[in-house]
């Protein structure tokens, strides 16, 4: 049984891994919300809509998201039960199949659809967006930022240990108590997260990928370097960066191919000569004919990019998008463009940079190369197979969760440990 949010970079993902599991002949129920309906069916799996919340206070809803968590769990546990499933892995912002699954004694595993974010010793909090420190300085500074941080996950671990005591479940001790110790599997590729001391049941598979089925796009006519605009889904309303990027490239010995992915601009945008735009385009079928990717930097954007062997202008603007950007400039795989530089001309001297750094785009090249090697969602089902193998092979009426421990395939490579380089 699979529990996703509804959002495209928490469903896809999941989507990826149950469609893999499908595939073998097991037996798969996903949740998540009804807009993923057909496409949940499309490969044999059972569809089951998710409760959908409003999960920040507001004037007309006062439902904080750990209430959520709770309601939805109580909601959720007949499902599990007329299920009786061997294992439940839930995305990270899908707490309640989790819960509902301890509740019941089935093994949980979660599913983490970006960069691993819990932190590691002398580096920056997840999210900041900063890079790894290179000097004594450097890692003296984001240990001196450890205690405000620290206090910041006490809090979250006595809201998680409320609603744990509400449904009759123990309290955690460990911070970031919503990710499984039995099983947490980390969808994003292992040259992007820092080295460091993995936990055993830790699984870096590589990007989770899954895309609706579209139609090719028509790439603008000419020759010359093909750059893609793919600005987000769910930030930038203004179209400000795919603005930024017709203006500033407009005129260059490039194509350019923008996209405002189905969110209109509020005032009509004008394609120069070198450039064609489009309402939407297919990332997987468009993508591996292009060179450069401008993009705010959405994990499955960035994902998608640098598995076609795209390099990518990742102009950050919220939440974990300021993370990915860091991680693709650490990586050497891209640029940073801080969001209050989106200038046309900023824009232009990043996309030319890359152009003119054959290594960076080589770098790229080397991570699509190592993706089409692996099969990610084949290797986070054979993780599942082997969480449900540890705890036995038993449903809802077994008792007790699986063994904490688990391999490290994949993690502890020499190609897992990043970037020998930075």
């Amino acid at each position: 049984m699979l529990g996703a949010f509804g959002d495209p970079g928490h469903a896809f993902p999941m989507l990826a891994l149950g469609t893999a599991l499908a595939r073998r002949g097991h037996e798969v129920t996903m949740q998540t919300w009804e807009k993923w309906a057909e496409y949940v069916r499309e490969p044999g799996m059972r569809f089951v809509p998710a409760p959908e919340y409003h999960v920040f206070p507001t004037r007309e809803r006062q439902m904080k998201p750990y209430a959520a968590a709770v309601k939805a769990a109580r909601e959720i546990e007949p499902l599990v039960e007329e299920v009786d499933p061997q294992a439940v892995v839930a995305d990270i912002l899908t707490l309640a199949p989790a819960l509902a699954a301890e509740r019941a004694g089935v093994p949980v595993g979660t599913l983490i659809p970006h960069v691993y974010p819990v932190g590691a010793p002398d580096s920056p909090p997840y999210s900041f967006g900063a890079r790894l420190p290179r000097t004594r300085a450097g890692r003296a500074l984001w240990r001196a930022v450890d205690a405000p941080m620290t206090a910041g996950l006490r809090r979250g671990r006595e809201e998680l240990n409320e609603t744990r005591a509400r449904l009759g479940l123990p309290p955690v001790e460990r911070f970031h108590g919503g990710i499984s110790q039995e099983l947490a599997l980390v969808g994003t590729f292992p040259q992007l997260e820092y080295r460091r001391r993995w936990p055993l049941h830790t699984q870096v598979v590589g990007p989770l990928m899954w895309e609706p089925p579209a139609e090719e796009v028509a790439l603008p006519e000419g020759e010359g370097p093909v750059v893609l605009v793919a600005p987000s889904t769910s930030q930038d309303p203004e179209q400000r960066l795919l603005s930024a990027a017709l203006e500033g490239l407009a005129g260059l010995p490039m194509r350019v191919l923008g996209t405002w992915n189905r969110r209109p601009p509020p005032r009509p945008l004008a394609a120069p000569a070198n450039a064609r735009l489009v309402e939407w385009v297919s990332y997987s079928r468009t993508m591996p004919r292009c060179d450069v990717v401008v993009c705010h930097g959405g994990h499955g954007t960035v994902m998608r990019a640098l598995s076609s062997g795209c390099a990518v202008v990742v102009c950050p603007a919220a939440g974990d998008m300021n993370e990915n950007a860091a991680r693709v400039d650490w990586a050497g795989v891209g640029v940073r463009l801080p969001r209050r530089w989106a200038s046309a001309r900023a824009v232009r001297v990043a996309v030319l940079r890359l152009l003119a750094q054959p290594e960076r785009r080589a770098r790229a090249r080397e991570l699509a190369a190592w993706v089409a090697a692996q099969d990610p969602a084949a290797r986070a089902a054979d993780e599942v197979e082997r969480l449900v193998a540890r705890a036995g092979g038993g449903g809802a009426g077994a008792a007790g969760g699986a063994a904490a421990g688990g391999g490290c395939s994949g993690v502890g490579s020499p190609e897992a440990a990043g970037p020998s380089g930075p």
